[in-house]
């Protein structure tokens, strides 16, 4: 729950500095473009005015200053046209018409679309006649490139974010499964000792009082130890997959939870008629839905309730249902239950799940997941796996 509340933290932090970079990028930017806008306008301002001055020169004007200020123009794109609409100059268009009639013609468009956008200087030529030219004017290179900036400002802080919260989380998941690893095989190693102490005394217990009833049950509890040993060992490395009786596999993991469990809880089995036969690592496997029924019982508080657990074929691979009346999972939760250390329990490492997890997904290239959850009523676990994974 700790490392979960971290993770969570850290998410929210990263996610809370990238909008506040991305809203004052967006605010400098505007700002930016705002002033550029400005200083663009009077520019053209005084392009249109050197443009009027070229139109009502004689021959005693000095034309110099006009043209170098016409001429250094070399960034904002520009339209003149006159009352009748039609183009006299146009500046920094690119146009790919072939005729010089054709480039006036996309010339035209081009000034009416700047025209209609208000980015337009009229210069009155004579009031009587009503006649004028209107300066329509783009906006320059630079300008375009500064209003998309803050996009890509974004996505660029957006990219970072969604690359450092996967490293964290690979990071960490990548230690922490180092960590179960290592823990299951070293308690796998301990516990090799005292087993193996326990089955030679259950074998002179045996010769000894070779009528006692209770020596079987008890010799059946040290082979569970010896299997959950096994289990445990298996940790990290690759077990080996072979043809198995998956029906078996539910029976038997059934029936040793009906002897273990309360009266009240009733586990119910829905098998095919016929056996199912699927490549699986038996003992991992039913490690997996033994897991799954404990959380069920768990769920349940000590309280009358039902375990179903459900075999469905389909088409080249087979489902594995295990649903329970228990507390249910709350909505904010399911999206937590297999990540190691988290436990809604009292007691509990919170590795059931992650280890079941690890053995359908990375062992059985599988697949498990909460179907369904609802509080105060019951969770549905569903595992899928191929026949042949």
């Amino acid at each position: 729950m700790q490392w979960t509340d971290q993770i969570r933290r850290m998410k929210i932090i990263l996610v809370v500095a990238a909008i506040l970079i991305a809203v004052a990028s967006l605010v400098v930017s505007h700002a930016l473009t705002k002033d550029l806008e400005t200083q663009e306008r009077t520019r053209m301002e005084v392009w249109a005015e050197a443009m009027r001055t070229l139109s009502k020169a004689d021959e005693n004007t000095d034309l110099n200053l006009v043209l170098k200020v016409l001429n250094e123009n070399n960034t904002i794109p520009v339209v003149v046209m006159d009352n009748n609409g039609e183009v006299s100059e146009f500046r920094n268009i690119r146009l790919k018409e072939k005729t010089y009639a054709d480039s006036l013609r996309a010339a035209a468009a081009i000034g009416r679309s700047y025209l209609a956008s208000g980015r337009v200087i009229r210069i009155t030529l004579d009031r009587r006649r009503n006649e004028y030219i209107d300066v329509c004017y783009g906006e320059s290179v630079m300008l375009r490139r500064l209003a998309w900036y803050p996009f890509i400002q974004l996505g660029v802080v957006l990219i970072f974010v969604v690359i450092a919260i996967f490293a964290l989380m690979s990071s960490k998941r990548a230690e922490q499964n180092k960590v179960w690893v290592g823990l299951s095989k070293e308690t796998a190693h301990q516990l090799g000792t005292p087993i193996s102490s326990l089955m030679a005394w259950v074998e002179v217990l045996k010769e000894q009082y070779p009528d006692d009833e209770l020596i079987p049950e008890l010799d059946k509890d040290v082979q569970r130890l010896q299997l959950i040993s096994d289990r445990f060992s298996k940790i990290g490395s690759l077990p080996e997959l072979k043809p198995t009786s998956l029906t078996e596999v539910i029976d038997h993991v059934a029936d040793y939870m009906d002897h273990r469990t309360s009266r009240k809880v009733i586990i119910a089995r829905h098998l095919p008629d016929h056996d199912v036969v699927v490549n699986l690592n038996g003992s991992l496997f039913e490690w997996v839905i033994e897991n799954l029924c404990k959380n069920a019982v768990d769920a349940m508080g000590g309280v009358a309730g039902r375990i179903d657990i459900t075999v469905e074929e389909l088409p080249g691979k087979v489902a594995i249902e295990v649903a329970d009346t228990g507390k249910g999972i709350k909505k904010k939760d399911i999206g937590n239950v297999f990540r190691p250390g988290f436990t809604t329990k009292k007691r509990g490492w919170g590795l059931g799940l992650s280890l079941a997890k690890r053995i359908i997904e990375e062992y059985h290239k599988g697949r498990i997941w909460v179907k369904s959850s609802e509080v105060g009523k019951g969770t549905t676990f569903r595992i899928e796996i191929g026949r042949k994974p």
